[in-house]
């Protein structure tokens, strides 16, 4: 499970280039902040498909949690809330590129917060009602892990707040 998962986190920084301008083609997004490319022709988006079995065997119990049930970390307990290194946070499970650093920014929730997600086919919402109340969940768009919420009280220049449970994601340093 290591193994794989390191083969996967050198997978995605393999797709992050350091120098490339913001000219780049419609096929690439980059954050205006730290430079960092992502090339979506070489991420693939077919959905992936485990059972419940496979994915308990290849999670810990915190992450099967919170990405196969829909649970939350506790508020300030997360290892990625603090972090303020430059790179690519990706989906925990399957390894797919959320979000960048220049997009991350300090909420005070608890909980890793970004304004964006690297490319808007990378995450699906859907409507929950698990506090009684209507909130959009936000999962990958790949495993579908449930990785957290999304909030219309984030900064400029969206507007939005995608409070993320650090258990959901991997981090990739530039």
């Amino acid at each position: 499970m290591k193994i794989m998962r390191y083969i996967m986190l050198l997978l995605a920084f393999s797709i992050v280039s350091c120098k490339t301008s913001s000219q780049d083609s419609a096929q690439k997004v980059t954050t205006s902040t730290d430079k960092i490319t992502v090339d979506f022709g070489k991420i693939d988006l077919t959905k992936i498909e485990k059972s419940e079995k496979e994915w308990k065997s290849e999670l810990s119990d915190q992450e099967y949690y919170v990405l196969r049930e829909k649970g939350t970390e506790r508020a300030f307990t997360g290892d990625l809330v603090n972090n303020k290194k430059e790179g690519i946070y990706t989906c925990r499970a399957c390894q797919l590129p959320l979000f960048t650093s220049s997009t991350k920014f300090k909420s005070g929730t608890g909980w890793p917060s970004y304004y964006q997600p690297i490319k808007k086919e990378v995450i699906l919402e859907d409507t929950d009602h698990l506090l009684g109340y209507a909130r959009t969940e936000v999962m990958c768009a790949r495993c579908e892990g449930h990785l957290g919420h999304v909030f219309s009280d984030g900064p400029k220049p969206t507007g939005l707040r995608y409070c993320i449970n650090s258990v959901s994601l991997d981090f990739v340093e530039k």
